[in-house]
């Protein structure tokens, strides 16, 4: 990157991180959303029973943590679980068939897991619900000091 285009970059950064972060959250937490409901777009098959392992457990973590990730609440420790279970996904179900993901159809798995690290080491970005929070609760504890 030319010397000129760095600063550009460095103040792009947080924005660019955080619309990252919800677009990646939004697709997962629509996977999450057509297992368990057959919404947006229609399930995946049959729904699984509740609690039903792992199909279950994957749908819900996929939502629930899709969700929090993507209103930008609790974000590396959820970040951190979406890409855990990615990559138990893509070792227990598609890496059986064949080595590479695009022969075992785990590309989707393994993109997750690896944009959800990326997330859950980098943080949030901008535009996460829990830095305003932070924001907030800091300048209410400021003015009444």
């Amino acid at each position: 990157m030319s010397a000129d285009l760095a600063p550009l970059a460095e103040r792009a950064r947080p924005a660019v991180l955080g619309l990252f972060r919800i677009v990646v959250s939004l697709l997962f937490a629509c996977h999450g959303a057509a297992t368990l409901f057959g919404v947006p777009g229609g399930a995946h098959g049959r729904a699984p029973e509740v609690g039903q392992w792992p199909g279950w457990w994957a749908a819900a973590i996929q939502l629930a943590g899709g969700a929090l990730v993507l209103v930008g609440a609790a974000v590396r420790p959820a970040a951190l679980i979406c890409s855990g279970s990615m990559a138990y996904a893509y070792f227990s179900v598609h890496q059986e068939h064949a080595l590479w993901p695009i022969q075992n159809g785990g590309e989707p798995a393994a993109m997750f897991c690896w944009a959800f690290l990326l997330i859950a080491t980098a943080g949030p970005g901008s535009l996460a619900l829990g830095a305003a929070v932070r924001r907030r609760t800091s300048g209410a504890a400021a003015v009444s000091a």
